[in-house]
């Protein structure tokens, strides 16, 4: 199956459909490498990964593992996307935070690294059980410009964000000498984005979707994707999955999705949504389909802690 590329504003090409590989409770390392490897087998030629996932060294073996028997040619068929940690999320932090990331691929460069949330934790802090003393202030500017020099170094070939909404993005945007390559954001038929969508494609910033399918097994994901009534009728008249529906819209739609599936036959399914098309009636079908937010980002919002006071706060009323 033929991908697509994206040509990001960087200049650089990023294929149209990437492999997710965040997971709780995460694949041991090497289940995850022969994961991957199998990935690269099936057609992936992008694979997104982050600093919280704490699974760069994977994507490593992975990537050599695939060289080495021939299923490419070198490292550079394989786009990767690495993202910056919440805890270094500080002017000062960013490098040396990439540096490391490297070290555990055994890369030169990520193909594109991106500040994964828009808050900043002590270094001691843990994501998941976040403490209000935990929450620092985030200055995304001292931080953006330590994303440009990564990749003024040649160690990112394009940068970007993640999470961002459009008046956080439009903030950066006042001051970026290199401005945003993508914004990756949840995105699904369910909680479709048309106000963030429109603003990235004004400022030609490409958007790469998590959770396309809904994420159903994580803490809070829904089955609003995959138990679409909508969906399911589309899927039996095409003969599709209801998955391939659900990433075919995004495709349509301009942005990239970040496919995750370990199971090697729905690996293959998800990758087969290039050489086909939705109807305009399907697709203003699919438009009807009721809107809500997945992850709601509650978790990292503390009352009087931090920069922001509320989860509307924190999207900048984009919820």
């Amino acid at each position: 199956m033929v991908v697509g590329e994206i040509l990001l504003n960087s200049g650089h090409k990023m294929p149209a459909l990437g492999f997710g590989t965040a997971a709780l409770p995460a694949p041991t390392l090497d289940e995850l490498t022969a994961i991957l490897v199998d990935a690269i087998a099936a057609g992936y030629r992008h694979i997104d990964t982050a600093a919280m996932y704490g699974q760069e060294e994977a994507i490593g073996r992975a990537v050599a593992e695939a060289v080495e028997r021939g299923l490419i040619k070198s490292r550079g068929e394989v786009f990767v996307t690495s993202k910056l940690n919440v805890n270094d999320n500080h002017r000062d932090q960013v490098l040396p935070a990439l540096k490391e990331t490297l070290s555990k691929l055994k890369f030169d460069y990520v193909d594109l690294y991106l500040i994964h949330w828009p808050l900043r934790i002590k270094k001691s802090g843990d994501v998941y059980n976040l403490r209000a003393e935990d929450l620092l202030h985030f200055d995304v500017k001292g931080v953006w410009e330590a994303m440009e020099e990564c990749y003024k170094l040649g160690l990112a070939k394009s940068i970007g964000v993640s999470n961002f909404s459009s008046a956080k993005l439009s903030k950066i945007l006042e001051f970026a000498t290199v401005r945003p390559s993508v914004n990756q954001v949840e995105m699904n038929v369910a909680w479709q984005q048309r106000k963030l969508i429109q603003f990235c494609k004004e400022k030609n910033i490409h958007v790469s979707a998590w959770s396309p399918l809904g994420a159903n097994g994580a803490f809070w994901g829904s089955l609003a994707v995959m138990e679409s009534p909508i969906l399911k009728e589309i899927a039996a008249s095409r003969n599709k999955s209801i998955a391939q529906v659900a990433l075919r819209w995004i495709v349509e739609d301009g942005a990239t999705p970040i496919a995750k599936s370990f199971n090697k036959e729905r690996m293959k399914q998800n990758l087969e949504v290039f050489n086909w098309q939705l109807s305009d009636e399907e697709i203003c079908k699919i438009q009807k389909i009721p809107q809500a937010k997945g992850f709601s980002g509650d978790i990292f919002v503390v009352q009087d802690h931090g920069d922001y006071n509320s989860v509307e706060e924190f999207w900048d009323g984009e919820i």
